[in-house]
C-alpha cells in the first residue's frame, strides 16, 4: 500500500497587493562577520525580495545574553513586526539559540517546527534531526529560530515563513493577527 503524499493547502492570491512586515535578521555565530555571514545575506535578499522592509540586520555570538540583548532591543523599539534568527539550532555545546529565545516566548509555535522538519527531511533527510529549529511570541513580535545553513534558511523562508507572513496567504496567515497578539 503506497502511503498518502501530503500536499500544501493554501494559495496566495495575486489580485491584492502584500503589506509589508517590518522583519529583523539575526545570525548567531562565534565565526561570521559581515561579509562572511552568507545565511544572514540569503535570508535578508528573501525578505526584501517578497516586499517585506528589512528592519535590521546583526550578527551575534553564541551566546545567551547577547542573543536576548539584541532580540529584547528590537523588540523594544516597536519597530519590528518579525524576528528570524540564524544558526545556534544545533545539538553541540556552543548552540544555544533555543536555550536564550525559548523562556522568551509568550506563546510557542509548535507546529512551525513540525512543518519546518517536514521540509527539511525532504531536503536533507534524517540530518534535520540535528536542527532544533523553534518559534514563538515574545511581546507580540513574532521570533522563528532557523539552522544556520544556506539550506535551511533557504527551506525554512520559503517553503514555510514566508507564506504565513505574506497578507495574501489563504485561508489564512500571521499578519493579519498581529493587530490582535497583545489582546488580554
Amino acid at each position: 500500500m503506497n502511503a498518502p503524499v501530503l500536499a500544501p493547502g493554501g494559495r496566495i492570491d495575486e489580485s491584492q497587493s502584500i503589506k509589508p512586515v517590518r522583519v529583523a535578521v539575526l545570525t548567531v555565530s562565534d565565526t561570521r562577520d559581515e561579509e562572511s555571514d552568507t545565511s544572514g545575506h540569503v535570508l535578508a535578499e528573501r525578505v526584501t525580495g517578497a516586499g517585506h522592509e528589512l528592519a535590521a540586520r546583526a550578527i551575534v555570538r553564541d551566546d545567551i545574553p547577547a542573543i536576548r540583548g539584541q532580540v529584547k532591543a528590537w523588540i523594544a523599539s516597536g519597530s519590528v513586526d518579525a524576528i528570524i534568527t540564524t544558526g545556534g539550532t544545533g545539538i553541540t555545546g556552543r548552540d544555544v539559540t533555543p536555550e536564550a529565545l525559548e523562556p522568551l516566548f509568550d506563546k510557542r509555535i509548535d507546529g512551525f517546527s513540525v512543518i519546518f522538519h517536514l521540509v527539511s527531511y525532504q531536503s536533507v533527510g534524517l540530518s534535520t534531526l540535528q536542527s532544533r529549529a523553534t518559534a514563538g511570541l515574545i511581546d507580540g513580535v513574532f521570533v522563528f529560530c532557523l539552522p544556520g545553513s544556506n539550506g535551511a534558511v533557504k527551506d525554512g523562508w520559503d517553503k514555510v515563513i514566508s507564506a504565513q507572513l505574506d497578507s495574501r496567504h489563504g485561508p489564512c496567515n500571521m499578519v493579519e493577527l498581529m493587530p490582535r497578539l497583545m489582546e488580554r
